[in-house]
């Protein structure tokens, strides 16, 4: 059985080398659905809760809200953080409470106190795809995720990986050590 969840990612971006709307900066508001897929956990009668699915990407992806997505050899790149550099807000603002750990993949690097995450690829929805799944793998047994933003939509499906141990009291997955990171139970 799954546990769908969706989360709303507001970013800017432009398509650099496209020839025609996109190439030049504009926003979206996306949307991403992620479903999980495990065996119900009796004692809570469910996958996955779905807050806590929300909670373990958010982590990660509220690198992506409000930020401005560029590929790593687009000219605005340089430009952006001399003026960022210039504002005195290229190493964070105070104020910049929405900020996630930084990350590095192969894909993408997440730049959290200057709301900037540059990417290998051009930002399109199947790219925003392979990224989250790169950093979402290990955390999360994905079978499927689902990005839309505009009018465009991308959908990819992965082989689900061996069932989670699970708390029987909240659902959510053990640590390594078998215990729960939410309530403490013990295995």
């Amino acid at each position: 059985m799954r546990s769908i969840t969706k989360l709303e990612l507001q970013y800017a971006h432009r398509f650099f080398g496209f020839k025609g709307e996109a190439q030049y900066l504009h926003g979206h508001t996306g949307i991403l659905t992620i479903e999980v897929e495990d065996t119900i956990e009796p004692g809570v009668n469910m996958v996955f809760p779905c807050n806590e699915i929300q909670k373990t990407a958010w982590e990660v992806l509220k690198n992506f809200d409000h930020a401005l997505i560029l590929r790593e050899d687009d000219p605005l790149l340089p430009a952006i953080l001399q003026v960022y550099e210039a504002q005195g807000i290229k190493n964070g603002a105070p104020t910049n409470k929405m900020k996630g750990p930084a990350f590095k993949t192969e894909l993408a690097t997440a730049y959290p106190e200057c709301r900037l995450v540059v990417t290998k690829e051009t930002m399109t929805v199947e790219g925003m795809i392979k990224i989250v799944y790169e950093l979402l793998k290990d955390k999360l047994n994905i079978v499927k995720l689902t990005f839309t933003s505009g009018v465009n939509a991308a959908s990819q499906e992965y082989e689900p990986k061996e069932s989670k141990d699970r708390c029987p009291l909240c659902g959510i997955a053990l640590n390594e050590n078998g215990v729960c990171p939410k309530c403490g139970y013990k295995k």
